[in-house]
């Protein structure tokens, strides 16, 4: 799928040892180059606004990153890895760039991508800002703020819980409000606060609908639970890489050396990351959308927003420093929802 760019931004098809993807420029060769990991059911056009408001002098790096977009479909994601192959693929692109170090941005799955990066290439970072990034623990499974797993095997997330009918509609190229499971309704109600509609709606819809599907895709394979819901991770693709089961534990951050300064942004109302997700079976369960909810004490929402706080204390204590930001009237992309106050942050922080 063709995406058109707006004025000032370059695609580029790079190919790496790793990956060969679509990247995304913009701003001066020889700038400061920060490099913009998207998340889940979208791509590098997400981050085209964001890019352009750049400050002179600074260069932006957008690939579409492997599961997504115009990156090569061959290229599948290894979900016992975690998501180590994205980070992988994002240092090799550098590398491919000729760039040693960089600052770097991730939204939402983009952020576990840079917990990992953190983790196994903080040498290479120049600092990190994390939008209404995943919690570092992963997503679903987990409880209290130290991510203690609700079951061994890890029931509660992976692929096999995304719903069916939104794979359906997105494998369709439904561009239509028909259905509250339609990509565009998501878009509206979920993943941005109404009433708000993106300027670049069209754009961004169709950077959703390029989204890799299969059971080596969105959603990826399952294996069956005898814990509630009954359904643990599979192998294959990022929504099982998200899983608490494979991401890198946190404890990582701790040690390394140097400690990129972390600015964390999040939306007010954010639906998707939160302390209550919409998709979370924790909160599902609880509201009884989702039959045989164990309880509090087994399968309690994930604490997501708490989980994160206390890692970049735990950071911060280990001598990293970070700062959170909250932009009111806000939901899971602020950097698009509002790019004024989103901006003032992001640029004093790659500015400073």
């Amino acid at each position: 799928m063709t995406i058109p760019t707006m004025d000032g931004i370059t695609a580029k098809t790079i190919t790496s040892p790793r990956l060969t993807t679509r990247v995304l420029f913009s701003g001066p060769e020889d700038g400061t180059p920060v490099l913009f990991l998207h998340g889940n059911t979208s791509n590098a056009t997400w981050w085209e606004t964001t890019m352009l408001a750049l400050p002179p002098g600074f260069r932006g790096i957008a690939p579409d990153q492997r599961g997504y977009g115009d990156a090569d479909p061959a290229a599948k994601i290894d979900s016992t890895l975690g998501l180590g192959d994205l980070a992988a693929d994002a240092v090799t692109l550098l590398d491919a760039l000729g760039i040693e170090k960089a600052h770097v941005v991730g939204n939402s799955l983009g952020g576990i991508v840079v917990w990992r990066l953190m983790m196994d290439y903080p040498d290479r970072l120049l600092t990190v800002t994390q939008v209404a990034p995943g919690s570092p623990y992963g997503f679903g499974g987990t409880k209290n703020v130290n991510g203690t797993p609700c079951y061994d095997d890890y029931a509660g997330s992976g692929g096999g819980l995304t719903n069916p009918e939104l794979l359906q509609r997105m494998a369709a190229g439904d561009r239509s409000t028909d259905s509250r499971f339609s990509p565009r309704a998501a878009l509206r109600t979920l993943i941005v606060k109404p009433p708000f509609i993106a300027p670049n709606e069209e754009e961004l819809l169709s950077g959703m609908l390029a989204t890799h599907l299969g059971e080596q895709g969105l959603p990826g394979d399952k294996t069956a639970s005898p814990n509630w819901p009954f359904v643990a991770p599979g192998v294959w693709g990022a929504a099982n890489a998200l899983s608490p089961k494979y991401v890198a534990h946190p404890d990582r951050l701790y040690t390394v050396n140097p400690k990129p300064p972390v600015l964390w942004v999040r939306g007010s109302h954010d639906l998707l990351v939160s302390n209550t997700a919409a998709s979370d079976m924790g909160t599902i369960g609880k509201m009884g959308l989702f039959p045989g909810w164990p309880g509090d004490d087994v399968f309690p929402p994930q604490p997501m927003l708490d989980q994160t706080r206390a890692v970049l204390d735990k950071y911060a204590a280990a001598g990293g420093t970070y700062q959170e930001v909250v932009i009111q009237d806000a939901g899971h992309v602020p950097y698009i929802e509002k790019p004024d106050e989103f901006n003032r942050a992001f640029h004093a922080h790659i500015c400073g």
